[in-house]
């Protein structure tokens, strides 16, 4: 099993949220979060946001499904053919357990 933390614009989330589920992976946790990448914020006439709004998007997954997933967020996610800075990353790594709580079962 893997972790897919995918850090993204607010804007992109629904589009992405949707795709995911279209393609077969609808659990998703989604967090609202503050940051700011390698541009070290945004200057907007004489203001300068140190920390911009986006979306974490939380889901586990089958190591098999990664390249499937990982492409359809990256597809979804990126603005414009070329993409632009802030667009966000997307993080993986492995999960060793999972459980569900109602049930006590393990895995996904």
């Amino acid at each position: 099993m893997l972790m897919v933390r995918a850090i993204i614009r607010p804007e992109r989330v629904n589009t992405v949220l949707s795709e995911l589920c279209d393609a077969g992976f609808p659990a998703v946790t989604k967090i609202d979060v503050m940051g700011r990448g390698k541009q070290r914020g945004v200057k907007v006439g004489d203001v300068f946001y140190d920390e911009i709004p986006k979306e974490m998007l939380i889901m586990v997954i089958k190591d098999e499904d990664k390249d499937d997933v990982i492409k359809l967020i990256m597809k979804n996610a990126k603005t414009g053919q070329k993409g632009a800075f802030g667009d966000g990353k997307i993080f993986v790594s492995p999960v060793e357990e999972a459980y569900t709580i109602s049930s006590g079962s393990s895995g996904l």
